[in-house]
């Protein structure tokens, strides 16, 4: 890895390629990076927890070999233990599950502990609905905390704000080397707000990739960061 975004402390902006074009996605990949872009986010959806199917090990594995950077892979799937594995087999640095679908498992606690057995950095998150006190037991297992700012399952979705609350709770119980992030409907206009409300890590996708100079792109959104 060349990079391991949880040594440093600045602010890290992670491109989604939900939104990249998936016939080119090596180019799509080193576009982003050399662009500014500090690390991939990969959604992974089931179509049964969230209503729509994106991909699984075979691209996690593509972009792996594509580049050494972090892959964040954010599993929006109901048996989280059973595509772990494979997941990391396929390249994945941290596994990031979903409260919800931790009910049927054991809870989050014990999925936590699982998926850390495979040798890589785990998070967890949940749904806007979600009240943010059901990942509290959990928070001593986790490196990483994603509040989600849409609903999951689609890309370009509008940014919910009331998620900002959820930012501003969790963030004071948080360690120092645990990193907390924030996915959907990330752009320039909003991404500063987020920075201020405690997020280390901004997940983007359509915002960079439907851009039509991603760099550029990337470059404001720092801006907003400093």
């Amino acid at each position: 890895m060349r990079i391991d975004p949880f040594s440093l402390t600045t602010p890290q902006v992670a491109a989604s390629i939900l939104s990249a074009r998936f016939e080119r996605l090596s180019d799509e990949i080193d576009e982003v990076l050399q662009g500014g872009a500090d690390f991939l986010h990969l959604d992974i959806m089931d179509g049964h927890f969230v209503p729509n199917i994106s991909f699984g090990p075979a691209v996690t594995a593509a972009s792996r070999r594509s580049t050494d950077c972090y892959l964040d892979a954010h599993l929006m799937i109901t048996d989280p233990l059973k595509y772990a594995p494979p997941l990391v087999k396929a390249g994945a640095s941290g596994i990031t599950f979903h409260v919800e679908a931790a009910e049927h498992h054991g809870g989050a606690v014990a999925v936590a502990r699982e998926i850390r057995k495979l040798g890589v950095r785990v998070g967890i998150t949940l749904n806007p609905p979600t009240p943010i006190e059901r990942i509290y037991p959990a928070l001593d297992e986790v490196d990483l905390v994603l509040i989600m700012s849409v609903n999951p399952g689609f890309s370009g979705q509008h940014f919910i704000p009331e998620a900002l609350d959820k930012v501003r709770a969790v963030r004071p119980k948080l360690r120092a080397n645990q990193r907390l992030e924030i996915d959907g409907g990330v752009k320039v206009d909003n991404i500063k707000s987020c920075r201020d409300a405690g997020v280390d890590w901004f997940v983007v996708a359509s915002a960079i990739f439907d851009a039509p100079n991603r760099a550029a792109t990337i470059g404001e959104m720092r801006g907003q960061l400093e």
